[in-house]
């Protein structure tokens, strides 16, 4: 008998591809100033990126979507293999279910066993403390470990959570567990005061996870018996606007950005606004649920890499730490929108 918890798992799936369309982010607002007298060749161009000491041969990776069922299984295999076959680091879904379940421990440790030697992220919300957060990292041999902070999702949820402990709990995490911790929203966004509190909290990393990719409040509203919060599917900040909101923080910290990211251009802009890894979900999920074959997906990988390559040539960037120097020409929206959150922005 398939449980509620697993239940509400391929729930998410079916929803999060239903609204696949609908997700709309707004990278348009942003153009990249081009070069037409390329300094540096494609070959020459480094996309590695650092975090923490963890090394990515890729700087885009395969961001945290599911665990927790049969389906889900299956997904974080395929997705395994296709992080295997290309060199991506890959976040598993969130763990609390296996943690409850151990029956349903394979559904995540199926990525370890298909990526023995890649970086895999483990997942825990904010809810838990030190004690699940190091039970999940064990769970798969995690490198590294994202912690979801998803108030909004909760609260729109059925059967979501009314209370929180997400402050203590964050700092109990990180002066516990021995893997690299992320701060990770679930596509709401988040603002220059809350990465500022974050910090204070000891965390180093943060993926601001803007809204524009799977939108969580519509589908826990479609969840609704009542459907009575519509209200809240354009709640949150955008990922540009995250990425604005965390620029001028001259604090040691590395920022991923993640929520709406489809294509290398959305990425070259988001390493454009001081990101240093960029993550996708729903992009992945909607490649595997089309396509049948893994190595098509692998091809579609690949092709974002070379896409990645040609930008950054484009704009006489030789590594990715370079995009930061390209000028930007942000659209009135986004203008307005860092003028009215006060000159700190600029």
């Amino acid at each position: 008998m398939v449980s509620k918890q697993s239940h509400r798992k391929d729930e998410h799936i079916s929803l999060a591809e239903h609204f696949y369309e609908d997700n709309h982010s707004d990278f348009n607002d942003i153009r990249l100033v081009p070069t037409s007298l390329p300094h540096f060749n494609v070959d020459d161009v480094d996309i590695s990126t650092e975090i923490s000491d963890l090394k990515f041969k890729v700087p885009f990776f395969i961001n945290a979507i599911t665990g927790g069922s049969e389906q889900s299984a299956k997904i974080n295999q395929r997705l395994a293999k296709i992080a295997a076959n290309t060199g991506l680091a890959m976040a598993v879904g969130s763990q609390s279910i296996a943690i409850s379940d151990p029956t349903q421990e394979a559904s995540f440790s199926v990525v370890r066993e298909n990526n023995p030697d890649g970086i895999v992220i483990a997942n825990i919300g904010a809810n838990h403390g030190a004690d699940v957060a190091n039970k999940a990292v064990e769970m798969i041999n995690a490198d590294a470990l994202q912690v979801h902070i998803n108030a909004a999702q909760e609260l729109v949820m059925p059967e979501g959570d009314r209370e929180f402990n997400f402050i203590d709990n964050i700092k109990n995490i990180i002066d516990e567990v021995s893997v690299p911790v992320i701060v990770k929203e679930v596509g709401f966004g988040m603002s220059q005061q809350t990465i500022t509190e974050l910090t204070q909290l000891g965390v180093k990393i943060v993926d601001v996870s803007g809204m524009g990719g799977t939108n969580f409040a519509k589908i826990e509203n479609f969840r609704r018996s009542d459907k009575t919060m519509p209200y809240m599917a354009d709640w949150g900040l955008t990922t540009p606007e995250s990425l604005l909101e965390a620029s001028p923080i001259n604090l040691d910290i590395d920022v991923i950005a993640s929520g709406g990211v489809k294509n290398p251009l959305d990425m070259a802009k988001c390493f454009s606004l001081g990101a240093k890894l960029v993550g996708m979900s729903g992009e992945f999920l909607h490649q595997l649920l089309t396509y049948p074959e893994d190595e098509t997906v692998v091809e579609h990988v690949n092709d974002w890499i070379y896409g990645l390559k040609t930008i950054m040539v484009l704009t006489n960037s030789q590594k990715i730490s370079d995009l930061t120097k390209v000028d930007q020409i942000l659209s009135p929206q986004l203008t307005a929108y860092k003028k009215q959150r006060g000159s700190g922005l600029f």
